[in-house]
């Protein structure tokens, strides 16, 4: 176990290259508090989906080191897959396909104990049913009989029969309407406090970032360019991608709506990763020392930014590309 200064999720100088070539995660560094939602965001191809299957035991690391609760996460899982497993569960994007379709609700849920050696808990399970809103009847169903927001619950009830510890979630609100989306984001944090439970999320819903977690982890092609506290990189990002980002989400109400800030051509291959820094490419804002200079992780009071230029409360340079974009 731990100490109370040491973070419950850490990675230190983190790098991933694939046998191909590709290098998936360059020197990522983070931590998580137990109990903490923190949401990773970015692109496609940014190196999130990596960052999870290292956590969760499915990828080792080229460098650098992974700990759960102070201990190394290699060691943890050569010594006792099984109980690592208890701890860390996930949660895939597409909730019902992670379903085996030959089981029924009752059987997704009982295997869970069988493969652990664990004794059966139908009260147990009963009870997580209706803790997460679902009727008993759903037990004969199989889930092709599923809605999409009961897909979901089950995914979870099916996890939390494990009494894990962390939970690492791939867009977990993905293809639910706003009434049923809101319902499991509110769930998910009801569930935080009884089970005492430690969030990674990802998504690309930046306003479902919001409304859950309390930091967030913004990459790009395979390094973090910032992390803080969410409600501090909403009022003032301080790296130009995630400003990118945040103009680029849904606004209701259209008298909010900013203008995007236009990123040009596509995130380029992790297999020749550009010189200097790797966001120089599409960059608006883009310099000479960008081109040739590796910008460092500088962390300060608020949080932390991988920038030769960053942003600050106020900043008006993106804004005036924004309007001189003209996208809306």
């Amino acid at each position: 176990m731990s100490d109370a200064g040491t973070p419950f999720v850490s990675f230190q100088a983190i790098s991933v290259t694939f046998a191909n070539g590709v290098r998936a995660l360059d020197d990522v560094t983070l931590a998580i508090a137990r109990g903490a939602i923190v949401g990773l965001v970015g692109e496609s191809g940014s190196g999130k989906t990596t960052l999870c299957r290292v956590l969760v035991g499915l990828q080792r690391p080229t460098e650098g080191t992974a700990r759960l609760d102070g201990e190394r996460v290699s060691p943890l899982i050569a010594s006792n897959p099984l109980a690592y497993r208890r701890r860390v569960q996930m949660l895939l994007q597409d909730a019902a396909a992670s379903l085996s379709p030959r089981l029924s609700v009752a059987k997704l849920l009982a295997e869970p104990a069988r493969i652990h050696s664990l004794p059966p808990d139908p009260a147990g399970i009963a009870g997580l049913l209706r803790r997460l809103g679902l009727s008993e009847e759903l037990l004969a169903k199989y889930p092709h009989q599923l809605s999409g927001g009961q897909a979901r619950r089950v995914a979870i009830a099916r996890a939390l029969t494990l009494r894990p510890d962390l939970i690492v979630a791939d867009e977990p609100t993905a293809g639910l309407d706003l009434s049923v989306r809101g319902e499991l984001l509110n769930l998910m944090l009801e569930l935080r406090a009884e089970f005492g439970l430690t969030y990674l999320m990802v998504s690309h819903d930046l306003n479902v970032i919001r409304r859950i977690s309390e930091r967030m982890v913004v990459m790009y092609l395979g390094q973090v360019v910032e992390d803080a506290p969410t409600d501090a990189i909403f009022a003032a990002p301080r790296h130009p991608y995630t400003a990118a980002l945040l103009s680029a989400r849904a606004q209701i109400d259209p008298a909010r709506r900013q203008h995007r800030i236009v990123l040009q051509g596509e995130i380029p291959s992790p297999v020749n990763p550009p010189a200097g820094c790797r966001f120089h490419t599409r960059c608006p804002l883009v310099q000479s020392r960008c081109r040739s200079e590796v910008p460092p992780l500088v962390s300060d009071a608020i949080g932390s930014y991988r920038c030769h230029f960053p942003l600050g409360p106020g900043d008006q340079r993106l804004q005036e590309l924004a309007r001189a974009a003209h996208v809306p």
